[in-house]
């Protein structure tokens, strides 16, 4: 499908890649690692055709439709989202004109037996023959399921782009990618700007997807989802493995141990060889022998040991200061934006030394609640930090809010202070930022690069609390890891936003999950919390616990009322306990119903049925709130009733 043959790329005198080959066969998951600044984007830009080479040639087939998603883009403005992503079918649009142009002008010709009027017939056939092929048939029903899949409302197709986050902006362009159905996927970090539902969505996607991918991604989980082969970039030479990530780590280790002990064994070998030559060389009785070894020693087919790239970051976090017990308290915090309700009446604890994640869909409120537990935003209800908290904060856009002509150097020099000024250097070099590196300008910094000067700046200053949102975006698999040890060595508390699984696996014992304005605590790590999740969903077995709950948890103290006056109590209790139980049952109908037209929502077979599953959506999610504050007053009005009781 794609040859990739003898490719070097050089910069003065550093080679990036050296004399790099390798093929990309049809239906390929390839995932494409290595450290920062190894040459992975490097490599897609080439094969995508932006960029050129050294030496060396990538062959492909005529007529082969790459799809490349880089990391960064310039991002259109101008129109709605439904429009903006409309825009990857600009070659259906005009072979629909065309063919609207051709009926017209058949309507009014009566030349039926001339050759022009027969090759506008044969025009006019493989036009409709291309149309149907792009999917123009389907092309409302295609963009509707693909921008629902990638986490979009249905109220959001007439939102402008500009209104939209980069994150949010970015997944339009994923889906304009996507929907032209090009012979191979390039994407270039694609679940930076994604919840842990859309890269969810985008795993089933790829596993159905007709064509190859490429994909350069710090996320292990997905890789490990996704991929069937490995090809990792190290020090300017490749290793094409046959298998997942994880997978794939393991037999690079056992390769490396199989040829070190090649290694050792030749190596005792050479040597016990060459003593023999030097002892005897000189005896004429030994002239045979020593010959002999000489002509084996030369045959020798030296072994090698592949070169491991040691250079690595450097992190540890500064002692905490101790803090009280209680770190966050928050008390019916609620947030709006204009007259969008983003989160209603939060009820949070955060104890010293806990390290919890913040889960759930873009736009539900992990960000904002984090910018209100730092003071950053405003809102209404209680937020209380903890006695001597001192807060660190790690925005996902951090890097963005550097100045970008500013050196990597004078940006540290800038809010360093103390003693430590005096080892900027080496703290930038234990982050790789090495020699010249320290002179570069922040807007020549890739997002990696950026992230980990993000970073230095956090560990400036001794917090006790570090509230980390996305850190892990743009960081290698090395740094993710490194960062990720660090964090669970740090002795305060930890907040962490984050839709990266293997990452937040074994960091946190807490899961909160943001969903609907409200949020739902989860005990235990990330990977229960999902399991959880799928329980919910197929059976919905909580509710029915809660259920249990209601009412086994509310049987008054005897021998406190009469036996009329306890009658009409028990009665009354009754009647609500039924409301809290029937409430309980509508919302998991409603969930349940939720979740079937999501999902039927990415299913193409059903285009047809689009619009009114999308009206459906609103009027269920609609249902569902409502429901959500019936259950939430009717239980206060029975801890009332019961508290009257006592």
């Amino acid at each position: 499908m794609i040859s990739i043959n003898q490719l070097s790329v050089s910069f003065g005198g550093f080679e990036l890649l050296k004399e790099v080959s390798f093929l990309i066969n049809p239906r390929d998951r390839i995932g494409l690692v290595g450290k920062n600044g190894a040459g992975k984007s490097t490599l897609m830009k080439i094969i995508a055709g932006q960029q050129e080479a050294s030496s060396g040639d990538i062959a492909k087939p005529t007529d082969f439709l790459v799809g490349y998603l880089p990391q960064t883009m310039v991002l259109a403005e101008g129109r709605n989202v439904y429009d903006e992503t409309k825009r990857s079918f600009d070659e259906v649009m005009a072979i629909d004109k065309e063919i609207k142009k051709i009926n017209i002008e058949l309507t009014e010709r009566t030349d039926y037996h001339s050759d022009s009027y027969d090759k506008l017939i044969h025009r006019l056939s493989d036009l409709n023959e291309r149309f149907e092929l792009l999917g123009g048939g389907s092309i409302d029903a295609a963009i509707e399921q693909t921008l629902s899949g990638l986490g979009f409302e249905p109220h959001d197709m007439q939102r402008q782009t500009r209104e939209l986050s980069g994150g949010w902006r970015m997944r339009i362009e994923l889906a304009k990618l996507l929907l032209q159905k090009p012979n191979i996927l390039l994407l270039d970090e694609p679940t930076n700007h994604l919840d842990i539902e859309s890269i969810q969505w985008l795993e089933s996607y790829l596993a159905n997807f007709d064509g190859a991918a490429l994909i350069v991604s710090h996320d292990r989980a997905f890789l490990d989802n996704v991929t069937n082969r490995t090809v990792e970039i190290t020090l300017g030479k490749i290793y094409d493995f046959k298998v997942n990530y994880s997978k794939y780590v393991e037999l690079r280790k056992e390769r490396r141990e199989q040829q070190m002990a090649a290694f050792r064994n030749q190596q005792k070998m050479i040597e016990e060889t060459e003593d023999f030559i030097a002892r005897f060389r000189s005896k004429a009785t030994k002239a045979i022998q020593v010959q002999s070894r000489i002509k084996h020693l030369d045959k020798i087919e030296r072994l090698e040991i592949d070169e491991e790239d040691f250079s690595a970051l450097n992190l540890k976090f500064a002692p905490a200061p101790r803090s009280g017990n209680m770190v966050v308290e928050a008390i019916e915090a609620s947030k709006w934006y204009g007259e969008k309700h983003i989160l209603e009446k939060i009820d949070f604890v955060l104890e010293r030394g806990e390290k919890v994640a913040f889960v759930g869909r873009n736009g539900e409120g992990k960000s904002t609640f984090s910018k209100m537990i730092i003071g950053e935003t405003d809102y209404t209800g209680i937020i209380k930090v903890g006695h001597n908290v001192k807060i660190g904060y790690f925005a996902q856009n951090q890097d963005e809010l550097m100045d970008e002509n500013m050196t990597v150097f004078d940006t540290i020099d800038k809010v360093a202070t103390g003693d430590i000024r005096t080892k900027i250097r080496d703290l930038l070099g234990s982050f790789l930022f090495r020699g010249d590196d320290v002179e570069k300008k922040i807007k020549v910094l890739s997002g990696g690069e950026r992230s980990r000067l993000a970073m230095i700046k956090l560990l400036l200053e001794p917090y006790n609390l570090l509230v980390l949102d996305e850190p892990t975006n743009h960081l290698d698999m090395r740094s993710k890891d490194i960062l990720k040890q660090a964090i669970i060595n740090f002795d305060g508390t930890v907040i962490i936003v984050s839709h990266d699984r293997g990452f937040l696996d074994g960091l946190v014992t807490k899961v909160y999950e943001f969903r609907y304005r409200k949020t739902k605590q989860y005990i235990g790590g990330i990977y229960e919390f999902l399991e959880k999740k799928k329980i919910q969903n197929l059976q919905v077995l909580e509710q029915k616990e809660k259920q249990k709950q209601a009412t086994s948890n509310i049987e008054p103290a005897a021998g406190k009322l009469d036996y009329l006056e306890k009658k009409e109590f028990d009665k009354n209790l009754r009647k609500l306990s039924n409301q809290v139980s029937q409430v309980e049952k509508n919302i998991e109908q409603l969930e349940l119903e939720l979740e079937q037209i999501v999902e039927k929502l990415s299913d193409p077979s059903l285009h047809s049925e689009i619009s009114k599953l999308y009206v459906r959506h609103d009027e269920v999610k609609l249902a569902l709130e409502n429901e959500m504050q019936t259950w939430e007053n009717l239980n206060i009005e029975l801890e009332t009733f019961k508290e009257q009781r006592i």
